[in-house]
């Protein structure tokens, strides 16, 4: 499934360039609806943003009041999360990691409880499903919390997913619907005009044409050579440091995400657990820093004394696609054939699924849904073309 490009001498009808859990998940359905794909990825198949990402599906304890297009946007995708697993797994044979599993929200000092509570009074007021609790029914729940905990909130509907395990299955379910994954093959630009995108030039100079073609890049989609100007999105990186940990003793040290404004914890279910995540306004800088390390071991140390315990197995940074509002860039660019799938920000994995299903519907419609109109690249047209 994961092999270089090689020109068959037959256009496909979609060119999806970039292969993270969004471009695999957008192949995968395009494929199963009967189009004739190719993906492009210029590295290793899930090898950006997907590959250090936490997994949280966790629209519930993201939510802000600034942005309740993304929340609502988040939950709907949320509920589509449990059956796109299971026609995952079914479709390829692999778990995607899909946990049931719920976060808690939790202050270790009393600024942190004042802010916990107006936490707990906005969602409310969004009518969220969100429960207070004290500190002791906190460690009820999770017998490992540090004692001198404040507050907590509990969130059952919020969840999580293994993006590196999702990357696998994606993969695989795109390739046996039919979807050519075209891996360490990098696009260097769009062909066409100003007046319509016809397929993608290859860093080797070799050119694909394409009935359509949906740049799912990452932090990378405004890089590509052949962007029409009225059709350029402002997308940026975001830095994000992130460390791995493992428990020799296998699992139990927490059973749910736990989340400070400082740092979160997402437990694997096998004794692994995610620790994470900065916020860096770095550029395209991935480098690990000793300072973050430090910053995210102490934070969730405050929250989970027995991290302190566990084996430290990996520390990396990703870069987070993101756009002036936070929010993604989904459907037809302003010139025909573009499509775009980018921008997500903090809420990829969290919006793999519907970002599929909208792209798939705007690519046989020619439209983006109604309900998704927020999330066009009409928004930034001004922007650009000032």
């Amino acid at each position: 499934m994961d092999l270089a490009y090689k020109d068959d001498k037959q256009s496909p009808d979609l060119a999806v360039v970039g292969g993270g859990v969004i471009g695999l998940a957008i192949a995968w359905r395009a494929a199963q609806a009967g189009m004739k794909v190719t993906l492009f990825e210029r590295g290793e198949l899930g090898g950006e943003a997907s590959n250090v990402a936490a997994g949280m599906l966790a629209p519930v304890a993201e939510a802000s009041l600034a942005e309740q297009e993304i929340l609502a946007l988040g939950r709907q995708s949320a509920a589509l999360w449990p059956e796109f697993a299971r026609q995952l797994s079914a479709s390829c044979g692999l778990d995607s990691s899909f946990q049931e599993c719920g976060t808690l929200m939790v202050a270790t000092d009393r600024d942190q409880a004042v802010a916990l509570d107006r936490e707990f009074v906005l969602r409310q007021s969004l009518s969220l499903p969100v429960q207070r609790l004290r500190p002791s029914q906190a460690r009820q729940l999770e017998p490992g919390l540090a004692p001198s905990i404040h507050a907590a909130l509990n969130i059952p509907g919020d969840h999580t997913v293994d993006p590196r395990a999702l990357t696998a299955a994606l993969s695989a379910a795109a390739a046996d619907a039919g979807a050519k994954l075209a891996s360490n093959t990098a696009v260097a630009g769009l062909l066409g005009s100003a007046d319509a995108i016809t397929g993608v030039t290859l860093a080797s100079g070799e050119e694909v044409s394409a009935g359509a073609v949906v740049v799912a890049a990452g932090s990378w989609s405004g890089q590509l050579e052949g962007i029409p100007a009225q059709a350029k999105i402002p997308v940026r990186p975001v830095k994000g440091q992130i460390l791995r940990l493992r428990d020799p003793a296998g699992p139990g040290l927490a059973t749910r995400v736990l989340r400070t404004d400082e740092v979160y914890v997402v437990p694997r279910g096998d004794g692994r657990y995610v620790v994470g995540a900065t916020m860096e306004e770095l550029g395209f800088d991935t480098t690990v820093t000793a300072g973050a390390v430090y910053e995210l071991l102490r934070a969730a140390a405050e929250l989970l004394p027995g991290v302190w315990e566990l084996e430290l197995q990996e520390a990396s940074a990703g870069l987070r696609p993101s756009t002036p509002d936070n929010a993604p860039v989904i459907g037809p660019s302003l010139v025909p054939g573009l499509h775009w799938a980018t921008g997500h920000h903090r809420n990829g994995i969290l919006l793999t699924p519907i970002t599929a299903d909208l792209l798939l519907a705007a690519l046989q419609s020619g439209e983006l849904a109604d309900s998704a109109s927020a999330f066009t690249a009409k928004r930034f047209a001004s922007t650009v073309l000032a």
